[in-house]
């Protein structure tokens, strides 16, 4: 469903992505972790169409981004690390808008999406409000809104956990295993390695915009050589830089 062919990208002579290959299967929560500055952000970011690679090429559900961007990003839910949204309209206001840059017709199908997405959220009773009246967290959700009102086939998430209390949390994580169980691709960056482990298949550890170990946990315990948390196997990795691959 995703698959990143040698994917680089440059600024000012620094290489923050560094010939990336990746592939990630259908119906996966794919976790993306790595330090700060090792490249995470900026790969999501040309994933969703935001920046254009240096080189290489993006192929999500078999159509080269490059090529056919309208008809990848029909296809793509994206959830940036903060919530851009139009603070001047009311939060049914910006559902409504969002759907029409992906061409949802006015009418009860929109209305019933955009309604059991606001439940789900907890935001049924705020949607005549403001945005800039909602806080950090609420924003977050209502970006989360509407990266799933047009039912997408791939979602990718930049640190989705950022102001959200412990149940917001806790819905969000249910809720990316939920479309998982869907068929959806859930490709997520975060530095919460206690969520990238209860949450995620599939998990690639990035260093110096090179991944240097993939797998699920226990293989990247075992690719690291080290037993105990995912944190251990995490700076163990990254602070000794060892690439290594199951």
């Amino acid at each position: 469903m995703i698959e990143l062919i040698d994917l680089t990208k440059i600024y000012r002579g620094i290489r923050a992505v560094d010939g990336l290959n990746l592939r990630v299967g259908e119906g996966r929560v794919f976790g993306f972790l790595g330090p700060n500055g090792a490249g995470k952000t900026t790969t999501i970011r040309m994933m969703a169409g935001v920046l254009k690679p240096t080189s290489g090429r993006i192929l999500i559900a078999g159509k080269d981004l490059a090529r056919d961007p309208s008809a990848v990003k029909r296809c793509v839910g994206f959830i940036p690390d903060r919530p851009f949204v139009y603070e001047k309209l009311t939060g049914l206001e910006f559902l409504h808008f969002v759907g029409s840059l992906y061409g949802l017709a006015d009418g009860s199908e929109t209305e019933r999406r955009i309604g059991r997405l606001m439940e789900t959220f907890e935001l049924t009773n705020w949607g005549d409000e403001l945005v800039e009246s909602y806080s950090h967290g609420m924003k977050q959700r209502l970006v989360m809104c509407s990266a799933l009102l047009h039912e997408p086939r791939v979602l990718i998430v930049d640190e989705p956990m950022v102001g959200l209390d412990p149940k917001a949390a806790r819905l969000v994580k249910n809720l990316f295993r939920g479309q998982a169980g869907k068929g959806v691709t859930v490709f997520m960056s975060t530095h919460s390695l206690e969520v990238a482990e209860e949450v995620c298949d599939e998990i690639a550890i990035i260093r110096s915009g090179k991944v240097i170990a993939q797998g699920d946990a226990a293989s990247l315990r075992a690719q690291a050589g080290v037993d105990g948390s995912l944190e251990r196997v995490f700076f163990t990795l990254t602070e000794e830089g060892r690439a290594v691959h199951g």
